[in-house]
């Protein structure tokens, strides 16, 4: 059997998420897509997938080997692709995952424009707002909004990312108005619920016995909470309490009237927005042009205010 075949089943079922779904894009029986695996794995003489009915888990052994032959079959695309008349090509399948309200805002319109420019590419988004293992789910690459914890991932900074509490004209008239971060505590606030990205709460500059600020984070009560950031922006928009959302969500119904920006003299400082994925080394060549698009993109001025 062809040893090159076979590394690159082995990539396709991990990229894809099954043995089915790698044939179907060959063209070929999921059961020709096992044997190979099988073959791969006996020549190597190491278990790379662990596979049950329900999903296919890299082994740590694995995890190494497909890091490789995703570097191989990069470095391989792109000798070919130099000696083609077109020149070096970005090839493969790249997976993609967002925010859900972000992604659909300022990632889904910028997928099929990416695939104009690179035809050879196919594209998988995925949008929500749980925290995906990048590494662990097969991703390329994640886009990510708020401070970056320490990890092993890599990220760059495409763009700033400022907050405000809002709420309508409506609710402030029959409720009051919050004058300081400790008052919401008072008022009905709409927040993301547990199983959501937003983990440290809402952030606040708050005067410290210095006279210089702290950022600190509070986490308000409230009697709806969401795991749609989505959802939040349309209560809030409805009256139904105070929400912390991005500039980039509300900016238009600031200026409209239709929400009032709250305690704006305790905004903290802007955080970011990041692509972020799982190694820099041999990154392959579809992944970097992704990231240099959303750089490109993200830089325009307005772009995520539209």
């Amino acid at each position: 059997m062809d040893k090159f075949k076979e590394i690159e089943s082995f990539v396709a079922v991990v990229t894809r998420g099954s043995l089915t779904a790698a044939a179907l894009a060959e063209g070929v029986a999921p059961a020709i897509m096992g044997r190979r695996l099988d073959a791969l794995e006996e020549r190597l003489g190491v278990k790379l997938l662990v596979r049950t009915t329900r999903k296919l888990t890299l082994t740590h052994e694995g995890s190494a080997f497909l890091e490789d032959c995703q570097r191989v079959l990069s470095d391989v695309a792109n000798m070919e692709a130099s000696v083609s008349a077109g020149g070096v090509k970005a090839s493969g399948h790249l997976r993609i995952t967002a925010p859900a309200g972000f992604g659909r805002r300022h990632v889904a319109p910028l997928v099929p424009k990416f695939r104009a420019l690179h035809s050879d590419v196919t594209l998988s988004l995925n949008l929500s707002d749980r925290v995906i293992d990048i590494a662990g789910e097969g991703f390329d690459c994640a886009v990510r909004v708020g401070d970056m914890p320490d990890s092993s991932l890599v990220s760059v900074r495409l763009a700033d990312n400022r907050r405000l509490c809002v709420a309508t004209p409506a609710y402030l008239k029959t409720h009051g108005t919050p004058l300081h971060p400790s008052d919401l505590s008072k008022f009905d606030c709409l927040t993301l619920s547990s199983d959501a990205s937003q983990t440290r709460g809402w952030a606040f500059n708050i005067p410290n016995s210095s006279g210089d600020f702290d950022v600190t984070y509070l986490r308000p009560n409230g009697p709806l909470d969401c795991s749609d950031g989505q959802v939040l922006h349309d209560w809030c928009l409805a009256g139904y309490g105070i929400a912390w959302r991005s500039t980039w969500e509300v900016e238009a119904e600031i200026a409209s009237g239709k929400l009032v920006a709250l305690l704006e003299d305790f905004a903290a400082p802007p955080n970011g927005i990041y692509a972020v994925f799982p190694q820099r080394k041999h990154m392959a060549l579809r992944v970097r042009l992704w990231i240099d698009f959303l750089k490109d993109n993200y830089g325009q001025a307005g772009f995520l205010n539209n």
